[in-house]
Order: C-alpha cells, then sequence, then structure tokens
C-alpha cells in the first residue's frame, strides 16, 4: 500500500475497498483451497484479464512480483526437490498469484480509501475495548514511516558512495541509525504536542 498507487478510471479502481478486499479473500481462499495446475491456470488468466482491464502496465505489474523472485526460485527447487515438479508449480504459483492480486488491490486503491475501510471494519471491536483511533493512527504512521525510512537509506548511501566508502558498513549503519532515530523523535514530540495519547 506504499506509494504504487496507480491512478486510473477502471471499474476496479471505482470498486469499494471493502469489496475489493472481500473479492482478495474469496480469491486467495479458492486458489489455496482447490489447488491445481488447472485451478492454477484459471486463476493466472482471471489475474491477467483484471490488470488488462485496470489498465496496469505489465512492467509495473512486475515490478510488484519482483521482490519475490529469490523466494520463488529457492521455493521451487526445494519443493521440487521434495515433492516433485507438480507440487512445486503448486505451491510456488499459488504464493506468486496470492501477491499479484493483493498487488492489484494496492495498485488501484488510495492507501487513504483503504485505511477509511480498514478503520470501519474494525469498529466491532470498540465493544471489547480497542481504541479505533489509536489503530488508525498506528497504521498511518506504519505506512508515512516506511517510506522516509526508505528516503533515509537512499540518500546515506549515495553520501557514502559519494565519499567513496561503499564498502565500509558503518559509514552506511550509524547514519541510518542516526537519522532513524532523531525522526522518531520529532515525530514523537509532534504526537505529544498534539495531545495524541493524553
Amino acid at each position: 500500500m506504499i506509494g504504487i498507487y496507480y491512478p486510473g478510471t477502471s471499474w476496479l479502481h471505482r470498486a469499494p475497498p471493502g469489496l475489493k478486499l472481500v473479492m482478495l479473500l474469496l480469491f486467495t481462499t479458492t486458489i489455496v483451497i482447490f489447488r491445481s495446475l488447472p485451478v492454477l491456470a484459471g486463476a493466472a488468466l482471471l489475474i491477467f484479464i483484471a490488470y488488462t482491464l485496470a489498465r496496469i502496465p505489465m512492467g509495473l505489474a512486475l515490478t510488484q512480483l519482483r521482490p519475490l523472485r529469490w523466494i520463488v526460485l529457492l521455493l521451487m527447487a526445494f519443493q521440487w526437490w521434495l515433492l516433485g515438479w507438480e507440487r512445486a508449480i503448486e505451491i510456488v504459483g499459488t504464493l506468486v498469484l496470492a501477491v499479484a492480486a493483493a498487488a492489484l488491490i494496492t495498485l488501484t486503491t488510495t492507501t487513504t480509501a483503504m485505511l477509511a475501510t480498514l478503520e470501519r471494519m474494525l469498529t466491532p471491536a470498540r465493544f471489547i475495548g480497542v481504541d479505533i483511533e489509536k489503530v488508525a493512527l498506528v497504521l498511518t504512521l506504519t505506512i508515512r514511516v516506511v517510506p522516509v525510512i526508505a528516503d533515509i537509506v537512499g540518500s546515506v548511501r549515495d553520501a557514502r558512495r559519494a565519499r567513496g566508502l561503499e564498502r565500509n558498513a558503518r559509514a552506511f549503519v550509524t547514519p541510518v541509525v542516526i537519522r532513524t532515530v532523531g525522526y522518531s523523535h520529532d515525530l514523537g514530540d509532534a504526537l505529544i504536542a498534539r495531545g495524541v495519547g493524553d
């Protein structure tokens, strides 16, 4: 959900986030329970059609799966050795399709809309004493902090490279930790100034 929303006017973009989450739940449950090569082939075709109808560029769609590449290779090799090629394809295919479906939801749903939906879904938890506003705040801060830390890591990496210290771990870890802790202190001070937690 972090900064990968792809603007559009397709039916999937306009669908309510709650409906999309239900569809994701049904899709992943189906491919896990009825895991077989024909079911996975049908699910892959369905995902391809959904991405096409949402007008998501294939390059962007594949980018969502890139972080899985090493996990997929290792898992495929291990499952093939353990259970055979057919079961390996079923297990790895289920994982890839579930991630592709989840990525499609985040590509077509703004972070604000998703957080508002999650807050509404958590409303019944009020009856057992859960502070929904604080849960929503934690989710919002988590989503906000990840790209900030990514920016810190990127700028420190560039600075280290400019100084010719690419191989020096201390020149990377120390500034990242100091700047991250500094950011967290500033964020805490801002929350206290606004009376959060009183």
